[in-house]
């Protein structure tokens, strides 16, 4: 059996040295465990986006991989630090919500992860969640590494609703990279329209079948409705932030 990776999102950036500190701890206590750069790069302090990215990749992963996340506005206040195993995975960081999509599954069980007074008070990162990442890598069971918890904060997506004319309302849950827009509605329909920031966009099954520059909603590879610009930012076009009404009719 191959050993399991620890994997890394953070909102940490690669300018400065954390990211490295973090990997300093991990390769010093589990040096034979791969690490996996996911991420560095989740807009800081954004626990909500955080939390979206965690839902889109933790199951992907084998059975043993542990996911290691640091964004921690909250760091060093009473806010707990946490560890979950959940389907097979260990995901580790704090209490604030970042970490609510493993907590839904019904074997999910959780920790709360003493803290060393010796810990930096603005680094649990490195001196908290890392070592229990490591520990947890090389095979230590969930129940060692702390004393169960059964309070955790758990961030749901908020659902759309219907109203009295069939029109689905919902709301901009992100903005990925490239300017789409990711909204909370779902549909299987390919077809209609979505409205939002007072323009309409068509529905279409893929990018290739709108106009160069053309305004389309699809559903996404999350499953969620999104809407794009072909080969442009439809946020920027738009002037939409997170939590624009949108409508699916």
């Amino acid at each position: 059996m191959s050993m399991p990776a620890i994997t890394l999102l953070t909102d940490f950036g690669t300018a400065d040295g954390y990211v490295a500190e973090l990997k300093g701890v991990l390769v010093s206590l589990a040096p034979s465990v791969p690490i996996v750069d996911l991420s560095h790069d989740i807009p800081p302090q954004d626990i909500a986006f955080g939390r979206l990215t965690v839902a889109r990749y933790w199951r992907r992963f084998p059975v043993g991989t542990v996911h290691l996340v640091v964004v921690d506005p909250g760091v060093g206040t009473a806010r707990a630090a946490i560890a979950i195993a959940s389907e097979g995975r260990y995901l580790v960081g704090p209490d604030n919500g970042v970490l609510s999509p493993a907590l839904f599954s019904l074997d999910a069980r959780v920790v709360q992860l003493p803290v060393d007074p010796a810990a930096s008070a603005t680094f649990h990162g490195r001196d908290v969640f890392a070592p229990v990442a490591a520990r947890l890598a090389l095979g230590a069971s969930l129940e060692e590494l702390g004393e169960s918890y059964t309070s955790p904060v758990r961030l749901r997506t908020p659902p759309p609703h219907r109203d009295a004319h069939g029109l689905l309302h919902g709301e901009v849950l992100t903005i990925d990279r490239f300017g789409n827009i990711i909204t909370n509605l779902l549909t299987r329909d390919s077809s209609g329209m979505v409205k939002i920031g007072g323009r309409a966009a068509r529905l279409v099954r893929t990018y290739g079948e709108a106009a160069r520059g053309e305004l389309v909603a699809l559903i996404g590879s999350s499953g969620f409705v999104e809407v794009a610009v072909r080969e442009g930012n439809a946020a920027a076009a738009l002037g939409i932030e997170r939590g624009a009404a949108v409508v699916l009719g």
